[in-house]
């Protein structure tokens, strides 16, 4: 299940949830699905089938999920554990309590590009030698110049920590409702948060989430308010400890 080549290449699709750093959320939550950039065709046009198999062609975000599509939402979790993806996300508690002045630079940006390396530097997941192409889902009209800062910024961090050129060599914006492979990462992320955030207590929790969550915690052996082991290839959650003000 895990027996992607080392030196193949790679595209990682990037989606993130309560980013905005005045959003009310306690939270935050950046993921990826990450595939051999060979196997895009074949693996696209199986999230496709599954979709058309269960009459819902459209796009799939965890905020718009229904009931009457369970059977498709835990096909689409099978197809993931059963074929060579790979997720790994980043989840921040607590974020109100940042002191961007201490250790970010002065602001909520440069703690963006900050969690995006370390979501993607992870050694035991993504290797140094392969390349990849980084795709991230399109948020502001700053797309061109958030792209080239993260360049330069996993660059400079490539070469001080591991003296080698960074491995993600292209970036790209695009809308999730173009790609199956963002929609997948909002999906997950969307689990994760809805469940760190404890909302599947509330009395009228979605009952229809709560299934997905329950799924899809069986299926990856993890907590989804948890991190996994930081070994994890398939399904890896980090528990992000923050730097807090005192």
């Amino acid at each position: 299940m895990n027996s992607m080549l080392e030196l193949d290449e790679y595209t990682i699709y990037i989606d993130e949830s309560c980013h905005l750093e005045n959003d009310d959320q306690p939270l935050m939550c950046i993921g990826y699905i990450k595939i051999a950039s060979s196997s895009y065709e074949q693996f696209k046009e199986g999230i496709k089938s599954i979709k058309l198999k269960h009459k819902s062609p459209t796009e799939i975000k965890w905020n718009k999920l229904s009931m009457s599509r369970l059977a498709l939402y835990k096909e689409l979790i099978d197809f993931f554990f059963e074929n060579e993806l790979q997720f790994r996300a980043i989840l921040v508690k607590n974020k109100h309590e940042l002191d961007h002045e201490k250790f970010n630079k002065g602001d909520h940006t440069s703690f963006y590009y900050t969690l995006v390396y370390f979501l993607l530097r992870n050694p035991w997941v993504n290797n140094n030698k392969a390349k990849h192409r980084v795709i991230l889902d399109i948020k502001d009209t700053r797309g061109k110049e958030r792209l080239i800062k993260l360049d330069t910024r996993l660059n400079y961090e490539y070469n001080k920590n591991y003296q080698c050129d960074s491995p993600f060599k292209f970036f790209q914006h695009i809308r999730s409702d173009e790609n199956e492979f963002l929609q997948l990462a909002d999906f997950f992320i969307g689990a994760i948060t809805y469940k760190s955030r404890k909302l599947h207590k509330d009395a009228n929790a979605s009952k229809v989430k709560i299934k997905v969550i329950e799924y899809l915690e069986k299926k990856s052996g993890y907590l989804l308010h948890d991190g996994t082991d930081p070994l994890e290839k398939k399904f890896n959650i980090f528990d992000f400890r923050i730097q807090t003000k005192t």
